[in-house]
């Protein structure tokens, strides 16, 4: 597995556009066709051009595993359709007013950190759609549990301020090694500058060395 730098729209917050799993990408309308090969071929997965609440917002509104995707309620009926039909996905809403849903869960084929902020009945629906246990969790002295870890079924890269006690409920709900690392020279929300799937990592190219040695020990152990 591979660590790619990358970049969208010429910055390094690729995971705020942009949502992926195994098999497919969700990018934003046009978004430029080699933009979306190059992605295709580092992560191996086939690209699906869409909009989320008639933005390019993707990966903050939204929450994908291989089992399901999660939009908001501000997503409009055609994405929603849309995305029923093109993919073998569950597809499910969820009804909160935490609209970004990718800054309030972080999940994996095995496991959700879904933020204190989001009721018990959300987190029921977040099971019932991605197929996964659900923990609440506040890391790092953050509500946003879905920006400040980023995880694939392999490793997960969390705040570099998260505790012990955090990075080992990170590890037991999500199934897989948990490192601290920050993303883009010194970001700690993680998701927002990458995308991981089982195949490869694509990172902000303002990563650093360091960054990117954290990175390897989180998702190439």
């Amino acid at each position: 597995m591979d660590i790619i730098k990358f970049d969208v729209y010429r910055g390094p917050n690729l995971g705020v556009y942009i949502s992926v799993n195994d098999k497919i990408g969700l990018v934003p309308m046009g978004f430029a066709e080699t933009k979306s090969d190059k992605l295709a071929g580092y992560l191996d997965i086939e690209i699906l051009h869409t909009a989320v609440a008639n933005t390019r917002l993707i990966g903050a509104l939204s929450v994908m595993n291989n089992n399901g995707i999660l939009l908001p309620t501000t997503a409009y009926q055609n994405e929603y359709d849309y995305l029923k039909e093109v993919t073998d996905l569950k597809v499910g809403v969820l009804d909160t007013k935490h609209n970004a849903l990718g800054n309030v869960i972080c999940a994996n084929d095995k496991g959700a950190i879904a933020s204190p902020l989001l009721s018990k009945e959300d987190c029921k629906t977040i099971s019932d759609v991605l197929g996964v246990e659900v923990v609440q969790k506040k890391i790092a002295g953050s509500n946003l549990s879905g920006v400040v870890l980023s995880s694939n079924n392999s490793g997960a890269a969390i705040h570099p301020g998260a505790s012990d006690a955090e990075i080992a409920t990170a590890s037991n709900v999500l199934g897989v090694n948990v490192e601290p690392s920050s993303i883009n020279g010194g970001v700690p929300y993680v998701s927002s500058g990458m995308l991981a799937n089982d195949h490869c990592i694509v990172v902000g190219f303002l990563t650093s060395g360091p960054e990117i040695m954290n990175l390897t020990r989180a998702f190439l152990n």
